[in-house]
């Protein structure tokens, strides 16, 4: 059934009272079961698994992907079965939408392990114990939760921002639970049907287990292997390819990446993979100022441009909006005389942030003291300064489902390259605090739109959010601990590319030790770089974001090895292609790669990864 909404005439000229008011009459469901046993249960099952993808696909590319819609999908089609064999009942609406809270927010929990803590680590040479890592990201996480409820009242009951991410999944929701389940049933099936893909391809590639099958042959792990079997030897400029790191990967789980990711990113990833591998790289191993051969080598010299060109880019166009900034703080939490709260009853009470945020923060700065040796002035300067960012986060995902982390973190760095000059275990750790607890309240909030579609009570999204927080954090943790194990020297290398902590990395070297340190052409190449990121933003602010090339996607590439970048480019063009061929909107190829494009690369990601880390952790502990 159509989803009530006030009209962009209402939402700009009714008072907050009036809102609420409405919302209370026309969309709130009243009772109906939402946060049970079940439903809770569903979303830590859920959200462990699927933030195992997050996990693999951010050690590969610094990114986390939402798996709200995913796990919205495959709870009904679960449910939807048991019920048609007597086995249980139908979730209803609401307790799909507080399950996808739970499975969220345990999904985001990767952040800290994509970005501060491994770079942190990196940079101390040293492994924090797994217990600390759990108390710190829970913390950071629930403080992020507790500043987005104040900013509530704001952005989703006043303004009413789309959190698009958040409206397909109300959507989607809405649509599954109208439709008599068909439509529910058929996207299971294409998730499904792209997870088993992804999942056998991942396992034929693997010659340990095919080895371990006693089956006489295993997929390569690159296609050009087979081009060298048969005695090639592929160069450019004199150097083979493969000591460049340019190979083709013959798993599916990037290419699905890619195909979430659109096509202006996919394709700055490949223009910025084919210069920075095929064009830079080669010509500097000529020269002797990259020293070795492969990713890692590469990457030490060219992280530098891909760095100053991704930290200009996200800070132009952070600040490129000064009306959004300004918008951000204009009438916080503003009420008119006389009116009240008509909703009080059901939201999660503001006293609960007031005492809750002090406390907490409180406790994160101690933490930072204890674990991190960050001094207690300095983490306490973190905090109030979360606040600030938070509300310029939270707009900007309201409007765009794009939360500038990054420029978050780097705007920090530099706040404390300036404070603490040289220490770069504070600069990296308090600059967690801030990104990552912004990222954190960006999600709650954007877990809330689809409820406030819905007519679900916040107050039990919010202690669903929080359930998610620490199933997410008990899960990944351990998982990530029996990746890595304990050897800090794999990270940036093998199957622990880790980019998005790279980037953190250099900024805090950059900022503590200064550009003497870096060699001359990749201090020439920083400036471009830096000049680069600013043109191309520009001209995406002028041209309205149709310039087809992103600055943050480009310099993204100089830190993601190339098959990787190359996989997710075939991805976003592949999908790009089929959603311009297949016009047959009642076809099955249209209902599968063009309406169900997210349900089907979803599935290849959440298979393929899943068996990849099962792959790793069987290797480290059987398969030697």
């Amino acid at each position: 059934m159509p989803i009530k909404q006030l009209s962009a005439e209402e939402i700009r000229t009714w008072t907050l009272e009036r809102k609420d008011r409405w919302w209370l009459e026309n969309v709130f469901r009243g009772d109906m079961p939402q946060l049970t046993v079940r439903s809770a249960l569903t979303g830590v099952v859920l959200g462990g698994i699927l933030s195992l993808t997050n996990l693999y696909v951010g050690i590969r590319t610094g990114w986390t992907l939402g798996v709200g819609i995913t796990s919205v999908v495959l709870a009904f089609a679960a449910f939807k079965l048991l019920s048609r064999i007597g086995l249980g009942r139908d979730l209803t609406i609401l307790e799909n939408n507080a399950m996808q809270s739970v499975a969220t927010s345990a999904g985001y929990m990767t952040s800290p392990l994509m970005a501060s803590l491994p770079a942190y680590m990196m940079v101390t040479g040293r492994p924090v114990p797994p217990w600390q890592v759990i108390c710190w990201s829970i913390g950071i996480a629930t403080m992020g939760a507790l500043f987005a409820f104040p900013l509530k009242k704001r952005f989703v009951n006043e303004e009413q921002l789309p959190f698009p991410e958040g409206f397909a999944a109300g959507v989607v929701m809405d649509n599954l639970h109208s439709e008599g389940g068909a439509l529910g049933l058929f996207k299971a099936k294409v998730l499904g049907a792209g997870a088993i893909l992804s999942a056998l391809i991942q396992l034929i590639r693997s010659a340990k287990v095919m080895h371990a099958l006693r089956l006489p042959f295993a997929l390569p792990e690159y296609w050009d292997e087979l081009v060298y079997r048969l005695g090639a030897s592929p160069r450019i400029a004199g150097v083979l390819l493969r000591d460049l790191g340019v190979e083709v990967d013959t798993s599916v789980v990037m290419l699905g990446t890619g195909g979430l990711m659109g096509i202006k990113a996919g394709l700055s990833l490949l223009v910025g993979a084919l210069v920075n591998y095929l064009v830079l790289a080669p010509v500097l191993m000529n020269r002797g100022i990259i020293e070795g051969t492969g990713y890692r080598n590469i990457t030490r010299w060219s992280l530098w441009w891909g760095v100053a060109m991704m930290t200009t880019a996200s800070l132009f166009s952070f600040f490129s909006r000064p009306g959004m900034l300004l918008s951000s703080f204009r009438g916080l939490l503003r009420r008119g005389p006389g009116q009240r709260d008509v909703i009080g009853h059901i939201e999660l009470p503001l006293k609960v942030s007031a005492w809750g945020i002090p406390v907490l923060g409180g406790l994160v700065v101690a933490m930072g003291h204890a674990f991190f040796g960050v001094r207690w002035w300095m983490g306490a300067i973190a905090v109030p300064l979360v606040f600030v960012f938070a509300i310029i986060a939270v707009n900007s995902t309201g409007l765009t489902s794009i939360t500038p982390t990054g420029a978050m973190g780097k705007l920090t760095q530099l706040t404390f390259g300036a404070i603490a000059p040289g220490n770069m275990t504070t600069n990296l750790m308090t600059a967690g605090i801030t990104g990552e607890t912004v990222l954190s309240a960006s999600n709650l909030l954007m877990d809330i739109k689809p409820g406030f579609m819905l007519g679900a009570k916040p107050r039990q999204q919010a202690m669903g959010h929080v359930i998610g927080i620490v199933a997410g954090s008990l899960v990944v943790v351990p998982v990530f601990y029996l990746i890595f194990q304990g050897d800090v020297s794999r990270f940036g290398q093998g199957s622990m590319p880790l980019p998005g902590a790279q980037v953190w990395k250099a900024v805090a070297e950059l900022l503590a030790k200064g550009f003497s340190t870096v060699h001359l052409t990749a201090r020439w190449a920083m400036l471009l770089g830096a000049v680069l990121g600013i043109a191309f933003e520009w001209c995406n602010v002028r041209l309205k974001g149709r310039f087809p090339i992103s600055g943050v996607g480009l310099g993204l590439a100089t830190v993601v090895p190339f098959p990787d970048c190359l996989s997710m480019a075939l991805g976003a063009i592949l999908f790009w292609l089929l959603g311009r061929w297949l016009k047959d909107k009642r076809g099955l190829g249209y209902r599968t790669f063009v309406d169900n494009r997210e349900t089907l690369c979803a599935g290849i990601i959440a298979g393929g990864a899943l068996i990849g880390i099962i792959l790793i952790l069987l290797e480290n502990a059987v398969l030697r």
